[in-house]
């Protein structure tokens, strides 16, 4: 599929030379530094030396302060606290955070997670009844709670208060808990709002510990599982969701706690753990449990005390990712296969597929690897309980939980964020949503947003390659979502030594017009270009640099991301 180059927008040339002179580097990367906002020599110290007291006050957070009275209340009257979470990877390991380090202090507590398949997303009937008749005095719902008004409604005429730790938008209307825990209230005016889910629930441990004079060394232990939740649940890596993961990624790969350990032991990854090693590493075998089981075996293997019990949770858990794999590649390969033999669906700008029996808990993977092939917003719907839920995801530009909001009056129950979205509704109204969902996509998508793009940071010359420059250019990190890794463009190449690996893969070296030097570079997947390079065709390159380690000898590596020809 042809993609386009977006190149980034260049800076003014004024704050470039003076950041060039100032931290003594090279323009390429001063034009980086000044494309992420930064502009002077105290913002690049602060961002390339990220300290733990650039956490915000989490009392600036609206309803912090009810929620922590709130806490210490339960804790002198001896109620019990129920920890409610979502059964993703976000979800489990807040409620992994918070349980944890509660149970530190106060031992009238109990976790639940909903059954993915028997009581859906969010704040369940079901749940709110087990507080009801468990006597719990508190409920803390984590990477949920923002839209379930009727089941915390039920919950407070039960006697039974509410704090709501969530990250997802509010919708018209604020549920009546207690407190109201999510940076994207619009009446909330804390500093960030692109925490996760477990991010929330840190802040009110935050809290919590600067109100009871608990020392915070005590709930920085739990930073390598918020690195997973900020990772795995595709937050934004800047402000202090990046101090977050700066920390928890050191944690992780220098002192992770048993059930980690035993997550990238089972990842068998060699390197350190980046944000990318723990999205496609450790984040889909925590999901594996929920997905295709229940996500309480997750909470309890990143609870686990020894290395042994971890390694046996772990291997449970990775048994369940297996099998999520299997049924992964068996409904994509059917999904595929049912929009190769519609022609209508070609003149579609959406693909919305439905089919009774698909596992619910691999939907939302199998619109992914959709799009990979079929550049659509996507919407792949199964059968639950009598209902046809549905997990949506969306191409760069597009919002599908603003497209999705539009067909709300087809839904029983919707939810997400721009790229990702799940939605709930009657069986008999999926066709009124098909024909819905792409009168919305066809009226507000782009014809650019139909074609897959790589986001292109600057030009450079490959001279301008060498230790120093990567050096500089890793401590940019961790990359992820509006702090991606950078690529650039070099142009006028050829390649010699020109290999296919495995039949896919592409590896060569790669020089320029006017310069001595031959960069090593692996393209995967990339082997059908192997004629037109290696037939000395003069080529663009759109690449990634990383460190390759072999055999203890490191060595700088170019990583295609596209090519174009002349």
């Amino acid at each position: 599929m042809q993609k386009r180059w977006l190149l980034a927008d260049m800076p003014e040339e004024e704050i470039v030379a003076s950041l060039t002179q100032s931290l003594n580097i090279s323009e390429p990367l001063a034009t980086l530094l000044a494309q992420r906002n930064i502009t002077d020599f105290e913002q690049a110290r602060s961002f390339f030396r990220p300290n733990l007291d650039q956490f915000h006050d989490p009392f600036l957070m609206k309803d912090m302060d009810k929620a922590v009275v709130r806490l210490n209340q339960a804790i002198e009257k001896q109620e019990k606290i129920l920890v409610y979470g979502d059964y993703d990877v976000d979800g489990t390991t807040a409620v992994t955070t918070f349980y944890g380090f509660m149970s530190e202090v106060y031992d009238k507590l109990e976790f639940y997670i909903p059954d993915r398949y028997a009581e859906g997303y969010g704040v369940s009937r079901q749940g709110i009844q087990y507080a009801i008749d468990n006597d719990f005095g508190v409920i803390v719902t984590l990477d949920c709670g923002i839209k379930a008004c009727d089941r915390i409604r039920d919950a407070q005429a039960a006697g039974i208060d509410v704090i709501v730790c969530d990250h997802h938008n509010p919708g018209d209307e604020l549920p009546c808990a207690l407190a109201v825990l999510d940076p994207k209230r619009e009446d909330c005016e804390y500093p960030y709002d692109g925490l996760s889910g477990c991010g929330v629930g840190f802040k009110l441990l935050h809290a919590f510990c600067l109100k009871n004079n608990i020392p915070l060394r005590q709930l920085y232990e739990y930073l390598d599982l918020l690195s997973v939740s900020i990772a795995s649940d595709i937050v934004p890596i800047t402000g202090e969701n990046r101090v977050m993961a700066y920390f928890g990624l050191k944690k992780l790969n220098n002192d992770p706690r048993p059930g980690l350990k035993a997550l990238i032991d089972l990842s068998r990854s060699r390197k350190d753990m980046t944000i990318s090693g723990v999205v496609f590493g450790i984040g889909p075998r925590i999901n594996a449990a929920g997905r295709m089981d229940h996500a309480g075996a997750a909470v309890n293997l990143l609870l686990a005390k020894s290395e042994d019990e971890a390694r046996v949770l772990a291997g449970l858990v990775d048994t369940k990712n297996d099998a999520r794999r299997n049924f992964d590649s068996s409904i994509t390969e059917e999904a595929l296969q049912m929009i190769e033999s519609n022609t209508e669906q070609a003149a579609l700008k959406s693909t919305v597929l439905y089919k009774e029996d698909w596992h619910k808990g691999v939907i939302g993977i199998v619109a992914s690897r959709c799009i990979e092939k079929f550049y659509r917003p996507t919407v792949i719907l199964t059968e639950s309980n009598d209902k046809v839920t549905g997990s949506a995801r969306s191409v760069q530009g597009f919002d599908v939980y603003h497209a999705i909001s539009e067909c709300a009056d087809l839904l029983d129950q919707y939810g997400g964020h721009m790229y990702a979205a799940g939605v709930t509704m009657d069986i008999d109204k999926v066709d009124a949503f098909k024909k819905r969902f792409e009168e919305v996509v066809s009226r507000d998508i782009t014809d650019d947003q139909l074609i897959p793009s790589v986001n292109v940071d600057t030009v450079i010359f490959l001279d301008e390659i060498n230790t120093r420059f990567y050096n500089i250019l890793s401590q940019m990190g961790p990359f992820g979502p509006q702090n991606m890794q950078p690529v650039f463009v070099s142009e006028n190449l050829h390649a010699i030594n020109v290999k296919v690996l495995k039949d896919q893969h592409l590896k060569f070296q790669v020089k320029q017009e006017g310069t001595d030097a031959a960069y090593e570079v692996i393209g995967f997947g990339l082997a059908e270009y192997h004629d037109l390079v290696h037939c000395g065709m003069k080529f663009h390159m759109a690449y990634t640099i990383e460190e390759n380690d072999f055999r203890g000898h490191k060595s700088l590596q170019l990583f295609v991301k596209d090519l174009k020809f002349d």
